[in-house]
């Protein structure tokens, strides 16, 4: 079978700004069709700004998935840029991804016993315009697991951790970690889904 040669106006209407294969999964799997490039900002100097600034987690993670959108659409003129960011707050203290094991047993660690949130938000730009910008905040409590049960979590677990904001997946092994949690599961995972899907029926990407 000859398969038909996909011309450059049959292309996706929406463009993923982001290499979070979380994040790709989830559309993908609601089928939603979308071509995926990462935005090549440096997001610790923005957040660094931003904090002195005065800005809170929510209007940090905010700024940067409008960025991230922004970046992207430079390339794709005319498509709806959807971008993502996620922050977790904990005891006051903002947390980014941990670089290795190392790091990601200690952040574990401190989150232990306690309460955290999950500050996720997304954008949608069309060009330089902010079509919709949206944060949920998901409250999630770590159950206080044994130090023998953290450095088995981390073995079974491996480099993909490094890929969360809180060293865990709650769709894999991660959900072993708490005892409790409330709000979007979706966003939890990195986007709040329903609310993009809302979103991109009112921009005529999705059927109604």
């Amino acid at each position: 079978m000859i398969k038909k040669k996909m011309l450059k106006n049959d292309l996706p209407s929406l463009v993923l700004a982001s290499a979070s294969r979380s994040r790709r999964q989830m559309l993908e799997k609601a089928g939603i069709e979308c071509i995926t490039q990462a935005a090549d900002i440096d997001e610790g100097a923005v957040k660094i700004r931003l904090q002195a600034s005065g800005a809170g987690p929510e209007e940090i993670s905010e700024a940067l998935a409008v960025e991230k959108a922004r970046v992207v659409a430079q390339d794709h003129p005319g498509k709806v840029i959807l971008g993502g960011d996620q922050i977790l707050v904990c005891e006051g203290r903002l947390f980014d991804k941990p670089v290795n094991r190392e790091e990601a047993a200690t952040h574990l660690a401190f989150f232990r016993g306690k309460q955290h949130y999950l500050y996720t938000s997304y954008a949608l730009l069309r060009g330089d315009q902010v079509l919709t910008c949206e944060t949920v905040r998901p409250r999630l409590v770590m159950r206080d697991f044994s130090a023998d049960f953290l450095e088995d979590y981390l073995d079974r677990s491996g480099d993909k951790i490094l890929s969360s904001v809180g060293g865990y997946l709650l769709e894999d092994l991660g959900s072993q970690l708490f005892s409790e949690i409330e709000g979007d599961y979706y966003a939890i995972l990195g986007l709040p889904l329903l609310q993009v899907m809302r979103d991109l029926r009112a921009l005529k990407i999705l059927k109604s």
